[in-house]
C-alpha cells in the first residue's frame, strides 16, 4: 500500500525551486522523484529552452489528466517581500512563496490526492496522467501546445482534464472555469509624408487617419455577450508618434490594442472586421495581428458536473461556472478532450508575498481526490 503524500510538504519542495520562466529550476526533477515511486512512467519533453513533463500511470481507459505549470513569474522587487520568495515559509496559517497560488500549490494537491487515491485503490481501472509545462507564464510556444501535438502523435486519448489554475476570486470552491475568451493583439501603423506644419499641403499627416481608425473600433460594440460569456471588449494600449518637434508633421503613427473576445467571434473574423474598417478610412496602413488563443467553451456536462459535484461534496458549496479572466493552457488542451479549470484562490497570484492558506491546500486535495473517485466510479 502506498503511503499518502502531504500536499504542504510537496508545495514547499516545489516553491523552493527557482523556476522562473523558462528555467526549470529543479521543479520537474522534484515531480519525477515523487511520481515514479507511485508507478508513473515519466517523459521529459524539451523544446528549445523549455523543459516539460508528461507522466502517466496505467495505459487503459478511461484516462484522466491533470495539467499545470511549474514555471512562475519573476519575483519583482525582492525587498517588497516579507519572506524569501523561494523560501516556502509558513506564517499565520499560510504558505508564502512564488508559485504558492499560481500554481505549484495545486500541483502538490493533485499529487497528494493521487497518492491518497492509490493508497485505497492500488490498481485503478484506467489511467491517470499529469501534463506539466515550464512555459505557461512565458510565450507559451514550447510547452503545452507542443505536448498536445506529441500526445496526438502517440495516439494517446484523454477523456477528461482539469487544469489547476487559481480560479477562485475570494475563497476556495467559488468558481470553476469552463472556457476562456480569445485574445487578439494588434499593431497598427499608419503612414504618410513628413513635412512642415506651416506647409501642410506639401505633406500627408497620418495622425487624423489613425485617430479616426481608432475611434471607429474603440466605440464599436462587438456584441452583447452570450449565455456563458461576458461581452467582448477592445482596449487601446498604446499610441505613439515619436515626434519631439512641434513644427514637423510625422511620417507615420502607430498604435496597439487588444481584443478579448467571446465565442461570437474568431480571430479571423475580427481581423477581417478590422481591415474592412481601416480600408473604409483610406490611406496607407499596415496591420499586424497575433492571436494567442481562440475563445472556447466546455459546455456544462460530465466533466464540469464531476468537478462541481466534488467541490459540493467536500467543501459544501456549489461553484459558479465562469469564462472570465485571461487565457490559460486549457486553450490548447481543449483540442484533446473536455477541460475545466479549478485551483486555489487567485488573490495573491503574481504579487509580492504570494501565498495560499494551509486549509485551502487540504481542501483542494480533498476535491481532487473526490474527482478521481467520481471519474473512475462511472
Amino acid at each position: 500500500m502506498n503511503k499518502p503524500l502531504d500536499a504542504l510538504e510537496l508545495a514547499q519542495a516545489l516553491i523552493r525551486c527557482p523556476s522562473v520562466t523558462p528555467a526549470e529550476g529543479g521543479a520537474l526533477g522534484v515531480l519525477e522523484g515523487l511520481l515514479k515511486p507511485l508507478g508513473f512512467a515519466c517523459h521529459r519533453l524539451k523544446y528549445e529552452d523549455v523543459d516539460n513533463l508528461y507522466a502517466r500511470l496505467g495505459d487503459g481507459a478511461p484516462h484522466f489528466c491533470f495539467a499545470g505549470h511549474t514555471d512562475v513569474v519573476p519575483v519583482g522587487d525582492a525587498k517588497g517581500w516579507s519572506f524569501d520568495p523561494f523560501g516556502a515559509e509558513i506564517y499565520a496559517g499560510a504558505l508564502y512563496g512564488r508559485g504558492a497560488s499560481d500554481m505549484k500549490g495545486a500541483i502538490a494537491c493533485f499529487i497528494a490526492a493521487v497518492s491518497r487515491y492509490l493508497a485505497r485503490m492500488p490498481k485503478p481501472k484506467g489511467s491517470i496522467s499529469l501534463m506539466i509545462t515550464g512555459d505557461e507564464e512565458g510565450v507559451a510556444v514550447n510547452g503545452t501546445v507542443k505536448m498536445v501535438e506529441w500526445l496526438k502523435s502517440r495516439g494517446e486519448i484523454i477523456d477528461a482534464c482539469i487544469v489547476g489554475e487559481p480560479t477562485n476570486p475570494q475563497s476556495l470552491g467559488e468558481m470553476v472555469k469552463i472556457g476562456r475568451r480569445g485574445s487578439l493583439s494588434a499593431w497598427l501603423t499608419v503612414t504618410g509624408t513628413q513635412g512642415h506644419t506651416a506647409y501642410p499641403h506639401l505633406a500627408d499627416n497620418p495622425l487624423p487617419r489613425l485617430v479616426k481608425m481608432l475611434s471607429l473600433i474603440a466605440t464599436h460594440e462587438l456584441d452583447k455577450g452570450t449565455e456563458h460569456f461576458q461581452p467582448s471588449n477592445l482596449q487601446l494600449t498604446s499610441i505613439d508618434v515619436g515626434n519631439a518637434a512641434t513644427n514637423v508633421i510625422p511620417a507615420k503613427a502607430t498604435a496597439s490594442f487588444n481584443i478579448r473576445y467571446n465565442d461570437c467571434h474568431t480571430g479571423a473574423s475580427l481581423t477581417e472586421w478590422l481591415k474592412k474598417t481601416f480600408d473604409g478610412v483610406g490611406g496607407a496602413y499596415d496591420l499586424k495581428v497575433h492571436i494567442s488563443g481562440e475563445a472556447f467553451l466546455t459546455a456544462p456536462g460530465r466533466v464540469t458536473e464531476l468537478l462541481a459535484g466534488a467541490i459540493e461534496k467536500t467543501l459544501g458549496k456549489r461553484p459558479e461556472f465562469s469564462t472570465t479572466g485571461g487565457t490559460s493552457d486549457a486553450r490548447f488542451i481543449r483540442a484533446l478532450c473536455p477541460v475545466a479549470e479549478f485551483g486555489l484562490v487567485s488573490q495573491t497570484m503574481h504579487k509580492t508575498d504570494e501565498c495560499c492558506a494551509l486549509g485551502d491546500l487540504d481542501g483542494l486535495t480533498a476535491v481532487y481526490e473526490a474527482v478521481l473517485d467520481g471519474f473512475f466510479a462511472t
